[in-house]
């Protein structure tokens, strides 16, 4: 995952809407953010942002552009362009399910904090984090580390993390999220992942398949972006230029056309979670690979079905009209 310290640029308008000719972007330098407010770690403060509050812990509010349904959204302007660029032949891939994908581990009440260091300390949430010895890491080059507190309702969530012989972790960057809160990152800072975005609400959960709901929209891949990131990304990890390349944070979702009603259960939930909620470009790697989780509960058989789908078969949306305020992920209905 390309990590770059430097404040990039980003579009203004944080939404899908740029030309499909290819010319070059416009984007406007980063303001720096105001410091974080108070419970928000590594946040901007927002107006719209929703407070913490008692009650049920869930992965963000109902109304987080995460949860947002994207069916009724219109196409990009850019999406022939952006498609063609990840792979228009290229074949999906499930790149989780039953020994593989993004592990994460749940902590219990009162889990005693230990010493984080990071490579890239400037756009980190600094420790110490609630991480245990025995936390699950992510096999591959990425070595992202995330961790559940349903108790406290926070995540955090690590890149490129080496448990220390002390106890202690070394990671890369790392990112604390409050669960109850809409408040988005810093403008500009990179998170556990190239986007700036958090990694555990873009996981479909074996869980949720079982239960027929996938409530959220999907994290995945692309070849190539643009040094550019739209709303509800805060990061860009690329030196690219052409208008034709996704920026970090844009959002596609599989057309309503495709036929999925022959998907095993477990593949129909996820097929159906992106149409209805679609799909968020967070990194750069292999074309159409969607995240989840590492869970014994997933069938690899079922999962298997979301090969047949390719590039063709997904759309960009301008996500720029669910926008309700720059640093906040609060969506608009």
């Amino acid at each position: 995952m390309r990590r770059t310290i430097a404040v990039l640029m980003v579009l203004v308008l944080g939404g899908c809407s740029q030309s499909a000719t290819p010319q070059p972007a416009t984007p406007s330098p980063a303001v720096p953010s105001p410091p974080a407010a108070e419970g928000a770690l590594g946040a901007a403060p927002s107006a719209a942002a929703s407070p913490s509050a008692a009650g049920p812990c869930t992965v963000f509010p109902a109304d987080n552009v995460w949860h947002a349904d994207v069916s009724k959204l219109p196409v990009s302007r850019d999406s022939a362009a952006w498609v063609a660029s990840i792979g228009a032949a290229a074949k999906a891939h499930p790149d989780f399910g039953n020994g593989f994908g993004l592990p994460v581990t749940q902590v219990p009440a009162g889990q005693p904090k230990v010493k984080v260091t990071f490579q890239y300390a400037d756009e980190s949430d600094p420790g110490p984090y609630p991480i245990p010895k025995t936390a699950r890491v992510e096999s591959g080059g990425d070595r992202h580390v995330l961790v559940q507190d349903t108790a406290a309702c926070r995540a955090y969530e690590l890149f490129d993390a080496v448990l220390q012989p002390d106890g202690s972790w070394k990671a890369g960057s790392g990112a604390a999220y409050d669960l109850r809160s809409n408040t988005l990152r810093k403008s500009g800072w990179t998170s556990a992942d190239a986007a700036g975005l958090p990694i555990l609400p873009g996981l479909p959960r074996a869980d949720e398949a079982a239960a027929g709901s996938i409530d959220h929209a999907i994290r995945f891949t692309a070849p190539k972006t643009r040094k550019a990131f739209i709303w509800p990304a805060r990061h860009a990890a690329s030196d690219a230029a052409d208008a034709a390349l996704p920026p970090m944070g844009a959002r596609f979702r599989l057309k309503a056309s495709v036929d999925i009603s022959k998907f095993p259960p477990q593949a129909r939930a996820v097929a159906q979670a992106l149409k209805t909620h679609g799909a968020i470009l967070a990194d750069n790697g292999s074309p159409w690979y969607f995240s989840g989780t590492d869970d014994p509960k997933w069938s690899n058989t079922q999962l298997d079905a979301l090969k047949t789908l390719k590039g063709t078969d997904f759309e960009a949306v301008d996500s720029s009209l669910l926008m309700v305020e720059p640093n906040s992920g609060r969506s608009r209905p």
